[in-house]
């Protein structure tokens, strides 16, 4: 006696990409307002340097400086764009 067992069509496989791009959505959505945060913050250490404002709030150490505040936003915005990127790749394009 011989039996034999059929299996029905399972799931297709499809490849796994993207899987986070709701979560690279929300982080690239709150990395923006810390780059603008950042460069606000850039903008008043350069003006406490050339004497146009009082002081700048944060007297000593590595975040006293204009320079690095600047470098932060520059490199806070770019990352929200590439997350920008990631997260919305492949979305159906409305123009």
């Amino acid at each position: 006696m011989v039996i034999r067992i059929r299996f029905g069509p399972g799931p297709k496989v499809a490849k796994g990409r993207r899987k986070n791009r709701r979560a690279a959505l929300a982080v690239a959505a709150l990395l923006t307002p810390a780059a603008a945060s950042a460069l606000v913050l850039g903008c008043w250490g350069l003006a406490a340097d050339l004497s146009w404002t009082s002081s700048f709030a944060i007297s000593s150490g590595l975040f006293s400086h204009w320079q690095v505040w600047l470098g932060a936003a520059a490199i806070l915005q770019s990352c929200s764009r590439i997350l920008n990127r990631y997260g919305k790749d492949g979305d159906a394009q409305t123009s």
